[in-house]
């Protein structure tokens, strides 16, 4: 594990925040249009998404870079902005956090498979070093991997972002299988972790999936796999759609009941993926900072 992050984890587990995208959406984003894009045109959008989960309790914050790597940008016409809107990005998050919370900055995939050859590996391996030195480059304390369903991708895009010196952590989806333990790509928590922690992760985890109460034994397995600390941000279950618009079915409340089997199942962050707000993670800190009961 990278020495920065050993004060971060003194006492586990680490409240990190909920889902960016369904708060913009709210704000107006349209469908289709760049979530990445509204760190130039409207950065006061994106910083009210960071206080709120400041403002919530969250320790560490992310950045709204997910789709802000060359190949993702590509399809906005945004390509040629990739340092700009992750430097953007960066310094939303570090003023809203204002020094109540670290700053996690946030890569997601590139949007094109390997295995269907519509990207290369240096093609990959380029637009996550550009990503990852302009974030690094604009003051992130650390590298999120996340909503990886390839892990040759997330190994790509781990090799990039370590040439920063920053702590990486990598997170994958797992929502496959009989059991929702395994990525898209067929591979399992215990592969994954493996190679994971082989390549010089220094943080392990998932995101994303199917709900939270299946991410209870995928964390278990993470932790006993990997010997490194582990993220979970899971969906606040599978959405719906009901009048026009999609719904989550999970409650704050339920949420954070599952929290705390998260931390007994050894997660060292625990935080929301979409369909999460603000309300889920005041509900979770509340949750993890109770009186223990009684026998």
């Amino acid at each position: 594990m990278h020495p920065t992050l050993t004060p971060l984890l003194a006492s586990p587990p680490v409240l990190t925040d909920g889902a960016w995208g369904t708060l913009l959406q709210a704000s107006g984003l349209r469908p289709g249009e760049s979530p990445d894009g509204w760190n130039l045109s409207n950065p006061g959008a994106v910083r009210a998404v960071a206080e709120a989960y400041v403002d919530a309790g969250s320790a560490v914050i992310l950045t709204n870079t997910f789709r802000a790597n060359r190949l993702a940008l590509a399809s906005e016409g945004l390509a040629d902005r990739v340092g700009e809107i992750n430097a953007a990005g960066v310094r939303i998050s570090l003023e809203a956090a204002g020094g109540r919370a670290r700053v996690f900055a946030s890569i997601g995939p590139s949007g094109r498979m390997l295995l269907d050859d519509q990207t290369s590996q240096q093609e990959l391996t380029d637009a996550f070093q550009e990503q990852a030195d302009a974030l690094a480059g604009a003051g992130a304390e650390a590298l999120l991997i996340e909503t990886m369903s390839d892990v040759a991708e997330a190994e790509l895009a781990l090799a990039a972002a370590k040439r920063t010196g920053l702590p990486v952590v990598v997170s994958l989806v797992f929502d496959s299988g009989r059991d929702h333990d395994r990525t898209m790509m067929g591979t399992t928590v215990e592969e994954a972790s493996e190679r994971l922690a082989r390549a010089g992760a220094d943080v392990v985890g998932a995101n994303c999936g199917v709900g939270i109460e299946p991410y209870v034994g995928v964390c278990s397995r993470l932790a006993r796999t990997a010997s490194l600390p582990v993220w979970i941000k899971p969906n606040a279950g599978l959405p719906q759609l009901s009048d026009g618009a999609l719904t989550y079915t999970t409650s704050p409340e339920e949420f954070a009941r599952q929290a705390l089997r998260l931390r007994d199942a050894g997660a060292s962050f625990i935080g929301g993926c979409c369909g999460t707000t603000p309300a889920f993670i005041r509900a979770v800190r509340s949750a993890l900072t109770a009186p223990a009961s009684g026998p």
